[in-house]
Order: C-alpha cells, then sequence, then structure tokens
C-alpha cells in the first residue's frame, strides 16, 4: 500500500496545468465532434488522443524507464504515418476517389477561382512573418488556409513539425466550421442582388477519354511546375483514376470506403501524439488558432473578389455569380454547400450547386498545387 501511495503521489505530482488544460481541449474536440458532428470523424479521434497522451507517464508515447528507451504506440504510429508522410498521402487516394471532376471539366473557367482563392494562404503567411515566425513556421500557419486538412499536415511535417497539432486542429476546424465562416465574409463583400445572380446550367456530357485523361494530365503538369507536389497530386488523381476508369469499380470503392475510414482513424489518433501540454499551451499555438481562422477568411475573400474583377470583363450571359468564387476553397462539399444555400436565400429559385461544385473540386487541385510551391520555393 505504501508503495502504491508513494507511486500515485509520484504521478500526480508530475500532472501540471498545461496536461489539464490539454484534457480539457481533448473534451472540447470531443464535444465538437458528437454534439456539433463537426468533422467527427478525426476530431473524435484526435480529441480522445489528446487525452491519452496528456496523462503523466502515458505509454502511449516514448518514455525513459531505468534508462532504456520504451517506444509508445502513439509515437510509433507518427513516426511510421505522419514522419514518412504516409497517412497524408494515403487519405488523398480516398478523396481523389471521391472528387467528380466532372463539373469543372464541362466548365473549366472554375478553376480560376480555384487557385484565386489559395491567395489568403500567401497573405496569411507574410502577417506570419511579421508576426516573428521564421520564413517555415510562416509557410505551414499559411496553408491553414488551404482548407485541406492533408495538403496541412504534409507541409507542415516537413516545415515546422513542432507545430503540427495547432495546425492540423485548426485546419480540420476551419474546415467543419466553412458553413459558419464563410457566409458573413461573402455577405460582407456582395449585395443582395449579387447573391441572387443567376448562372444557366446546362447539363455536358463528359466522355469517358477526357475523364481518364484529366487525372493524367493534371499529374504531369503539376509535376512539372512543382516537382514536391508530385506525390501529392499524383495520389489524388490516382484516386480519381480509380473512379473514372470504369474496371475497378471494387478498388475505387474500397479506397472510398475502408482505406479512408482506417487512415482517417489513424491519422487524427496519431495526429494527437503532438498534442502534449509542454507544446501545445503557450502564446504561439493562440496565435497560430486564430491565423488559421484569419487565412479561411482572406481564401474567402480572394475568391469573391476574382469572381467580381472577372465579371468587369465578361458580357452579360457569362457573368459569375460573386459568391461561386469563394467556393474555390478546398473544402468539398461543404463549401459548395454553403452557396447553394447563401443563393437560395436571396433568391428561393436560384441553383448554384453545381457552379459551386466544379469552383470547389478546382479548390482540391490548387490547394496541393499551393502546398507544392510552398516546398519548391522554400525547400
Amino acid at each position: 500500500m505504501e508503495e502504491l501511495l508513494r507511486f500515485l503521489g509520484h504521478t500526480v505530482s508530475a500532472f501540471t496545468y498545461k496536461e489539464a488544460v490539454m484534457i480539457a481541449v481533448g473534451m472540447g474536440l470531443m464535444y465538437l465532434a458528437i454534439a456539433k458532428e463537426f468533422e467527427p470523424n478525426l476530431l473524435l479521434s484526435m480529441g480522445f488522443g489528446t487525452i491519452l497522451v496528456n496523462i503523466p507517464f502515458t505509454s502511449a508515447l516514448d518514455q525513459i524507464s531505468g534508462g532504456k528507451l520504451t517506444e509508445g504506440a502513439l509515437s510509433l504510429l507518427f513516426k511510421a504515418g505522419i514522419s514518412t508522410e504516409l497517412f497524408p498521402l494515403l487519405i488523398f487516394i480516398a478523396v481523389g476517389a471521391m472528387c467528380d471532376f466532372s463539373p469543372l471539366i464541362s466548365n473549366p473557367r472554375m478553376f480560376i477561382f480555384g487557385l484565386a482563392a489559395q491567395g489568403g494562404i500567401f497573405m496569411t503567411m507574410g502577417l506570419a512573418l511579421l508576426l516573428g515566425f521564421n520564413v517555415n513556421e510562416a509557410a505551414s500557419i499559411g496553408i491553414i488556409g488551404a482548407a485541406d486538412g492533408p495538403t496541412s499536415i504534409y507541409v507542415a511535417n516537413r516545415f515546422a513539425p513542432h507545430l503540427l497539432g495547432p495546425i492540423s486542429v485548426a485546419a480540420y476546424t476551419y474546415m467543419a466550421l466553412v458553413p459558419i465562416i464563410q457566409p458573413p465574409v461573402i455577405k460582407l463583400l456582395t449585395t443582395k442582388s449579387e447573391r441572387a445572380m443567376r448562372m444557366p446550367y446546362a447539363q455536358k456530357e463528359v466522355s469517358r477519354t477526357k475523364l481518364i485523361a484529366f487525372p493524367v494530365i493534371v499529374t504531369l503538369v503539376a509535376g512539372i511546375v512543382a516537382p514536391p507536389s508530385a506525390a501529392l497530386i499524383g495520389f489524388l488523381m490516382f484516386g480519381n483514376l480509380l473512379r473514372v476508369s470504369g474496371v475497378t469499380e471494387r478498388l475505387s470503392q474500397a479506397a472510398q470506403n475502408e482505406l479512408a475510414n482506417i487512415v482517417t482513424i489513424l491519422l487524427g489518433f496519431t495526429i494527437s501524439a503532438t498534442m502534449t501540454g509542454s507544446r501545445f499551451v503557450n502564446l504561439s499555438t493562440l496565435i497560430i488558432i486564430a491565423m488559421g481562422l484569419v487565412a479561411f477568411v482572406l481564401d474567402t475573400a480572394a475568391g469573391v473578389v476574382m469572381a467580381k474583377l472577372l465579371n468587369l470583363f465578361l458580357p452579360k450571359h457569362l457573368k459569375v455569380n460573386p459568391m461561386v468564387g469563394a467556393a474555390g476553397i478546398s473544402a468539398f462539399p461543404m463549401s459548395a454547400r454553403t452557396i447553394q444555400k447563401l443563393g437560395q436565400e436571396a433568391d428561393p429559385g436560384n441553383f448554384l450547386l453545381m457552379h459551386a461544385v466544379g469552383a470547389n473540386v478546382s479548390g482540391q487541385i490548387g490547394s496541393v498545387l499551393a502546398g507544392g510551391l510552398l516546398l519548391a520555393l522554400l525547400g
């Protein structure tokens, strides 16, 4: 009994306010996942893992005991899946298999918004530099604005692994909050008549040849323009090729379901290995999370502004509803649904969904290109 009490006293004495804060954060993430259904597949495992790694002397993380290193389960998974960049890349196969690029192929001008909406990444990066972060940290913070969790993890792991925890939390939390973040920004930059602007949509048949050629061509072009993006864009496009080839339906369904589910569990749980109190509870974490919100706002604004600028040069029958530009972020399909909802609020007969989907899937490609450019320029 004395030994047990001594051991409990030793454990309790190692418990600091930082661990208590992080356990509260973990519970908060679980609350958002369960009660609010914000990115539950990821935030639930991330929240529970955060609780697990903040227990003093937890066996989930590497520990030194008796002069020997005991490897923890989450530490092993982190080395195997995050440090090697394997988990984010596998997620991209699943995402690619879920994406339908036919609205973008049939209306390629939507790709402009997938590029323009990444502007917030570089503006936030500049702001981070002004606040004293080094260039690699600034790039990792800016990439939160990609609204693309795997890309954020991939870039942050290369440039600032010590910031991976707050960057991952910010990226996935704000992705879930897109229906709350985007509407005020859009309404601030547009009038009701602009939001009510109708865009005629005629369903165009996209040939199987085009659907198959698209992922191959995008991979080649992106790989040549930004070679460090080759793995990111290649895994994404390979997943899409499984979907459109017409001969790998079983593999496509496995990528969308089994692969996506397994890797999502491992990804969320493993990221929590970085969310210890000693790493997470500091002023820079709060600044990073706040700047992640700034990046999302700036990306949304950049897409809207680009659409309005484009309308200055387009004939009346080709003008774009400015809200569609905001769908150029990578948060698919939440952003497209948000644009459709706002359009019907302004005009119940307005149907913008397919246009917004085209811009939204182009944002998937744009975010990967943005991450690849950062890796190329700074690597």
